[in-house]
């Protein structure tokens, strides 16, 4: 034991250690938080679409310079709360259509693109091989894009796709602290179920003004509900139902992986809020996440799960015979039955059968911004949604960009599925259920794109780094 924690310390990079640089990063932190607020409450809100981007960029550089475990909280952080504080800003001063303070999550995001410019010659040799291939595939439908779509939505799209994969590249690549990592990681995603959970069951019982302005601007009312108290499907603190119900899917099953006071209330307003979502396909991959989480636990853990599980229902259920919370759920749970009558999935049932064949046989690919258009009479980028990562992904990167591009997930998927260390640390076997089940939901929707890929992306690196921690700790051991 005392040799494993020696080299547990020896591992621990040097930015972890001083008490002094963490203070300075929560007063950075602290700092931003009073500054953003102090614009919105002093009649300069509307600079804030501006200021709040650019800050949290700066609050990030320092961050990812002085302590880098904070800088993944606080992006975890950006992502969760951004679209909330968009929507007041929006209310307070108008209507933005250009979404441009939705960009801040991207910025924090690309700080950690140093880390791949630093490892990258030698990360092949690391087992970096799938990000570097994805990689590939994304950097070439940038090039396809420049060609022949509109720079803007090109730069727009490449965000979303290239995100993701310098995030988790940069989650692996400190695979030495993972011990930290994977501690961050649960108090940030438990604290998260918690905050956006509640404030779900908030939207949804009160409707706020401000969602119901976004959600009267934005005319999302096929997917998002209508704008009225007990009418809208939960999105809680996201910008819409799928990042919110990802998101709730993925804390939800990291609740299984940790203990403390707050692990029932989270559970609690997390259930609520993730089914008032009605996002049939997350319920599934909950479902598929937690059956894969119980087969490759040991039977300790397998009967602390059961246990943890019976008692959740035990304080759920309840709540869950409350009008019209009931009616809600029990009406979304009937579509199971009939899903052949079922308008959404008759929709996507049929984009399937129109387009699967047009998209496999498109070679060269759109390229990255063909889903973003500019609209000729407003001037505005305009996304159109594609409801399959499947078709999305060759349609925009065609078989010379999707072929590297699944490489590298089908490879990490396949090197993490025969980690056994999984069977004794249950952070890391959640995290591979949670990888393999959001990528398993691209059949359904664009799941490797925006918070939902960091997520698919960040919990298949962090499966990978414990894999790497876990056989240098041994070997080291060993010798």
């Amino acid at each position: 034991m005392v040799a494993k924690e020696l080299l547990f310390h020896s591992f621990s990079q040097k930015h972890f250690s001083p008490k002094e640089r963490s203070f300075s990063s929560w007063i950075v932190i602290f700092g931003f938080i009073l500054l953003t607020t102090a614009f919105y409450f002093t009649g300069s809100a509307i600079k804030l679409r501006l200021i709040f981007p650019a800050t949290a960029f700066l609050v990030a550089i320092f961050l990812y310079l002085r302590h880098s475990i904070i800088y993944i909280g606080f992006t975890w952080w950006i992502w969760f709360l951004t679209p909330l504080f968009t929507r007041l800003v929006d209310y307070k001063v108008g209507w933005d259509p250009t979404r441009q303070m939705l960009i801040a999550p991207y910025l924090v995001v690309f700080i950690s693109i140093a880390t791949f410019f630093k490892c990258f010659p030698n990360s092949i040799r690391q087992g970096g091989l799938p990000f570097v291939l994805s990689s590939v595939g994304v950097l070439y439908a940038f090039l396809v894009g420049m060609i022949y779509n509109q720079p803007i939505p090109v730069i727009r799209g490449l965000l979303d796709w290239l995100s993701p994969i310098i995030f988790s590249f940069h989650l692996y690549m400190n695979w030495r602290d993972y011990p930290y990592y994977r501690r961050h990681m649960q108090r940030v995603f438990i604290l998260g179920v918690l905050v956006i959970g509640t404030y779900g069951i908030y939207q949804f019982v009160i409707a706020p003004d401000w969602d119901r302005y976004w959600l009267t601007q934005s005319g999302m009312f096929s997917s998002a509900g209508s704008p009225r108290p007990f009418g809208m499907r939960v999105w809680s603190t996201l910008h819409s139902v799928g990042p919110f119900a990802t998101v709730m899917q993925t804390g939800l099953m990291l609740l299984f992986t940790t203990s403390g006071p707050l692990i029932f209330p989270a559970a609690i307003v997390g259930y609520i809020s993730f089914l008032l979502s009605e996002a049939r396909t997350n319920w599934g991959g909950w479902l598929i996440g937690i059956i894969m989480i119980m087969g490759s636990v040991k039977a300790r853990i397998q009967m602390r799960l059961i246990m943890i599980i019976v008692v959740m229902s035990l304080c759920v259920a309840p709540l869950l015979t409350i009008e019209p919370i009931s009616s809600v759920v029990a009406t979304r749970f009937s579509t199971f039955a009939n899903l052949q009558d079922d308008s959404s999935m008759k929709d996507r049932s049929g984009n399937y059968n129109r387009t699967l064949s047009i998209a496999l046989s498109n070679i060269l690919g759109n390229g990255i911004g063909d889903v973003w258009k500019v609209d000729e009479k407003t001037g505005q980028i305009e996304v159109f949604v594609i409801d399959s990562g499947i078709l999305d992904t060759f349609f925009t990167l065609g078989w010379l960009g999707a072929i590297p591009y699944l490489g590298g997930l089908f490879l990490m998927i396949n090197n993490v599925l025969s980690y056994r260390e999984a069977r004794s640390d249950s952070f890391m076997s959640t995290s591979r259920a949670i990888g393999v089940s959001i990528f398993l939901e691209m059949i359904m929707n664009s799941s490797m794109l925006s918070i939902s890929g960091m997520i698919l992306w960040g919990f298949l690196a962090m499966t990978m780094s414990a894999h790497k921690y876990y056989r240098h700790l041994k070997t080291n051991i060993a010798t």
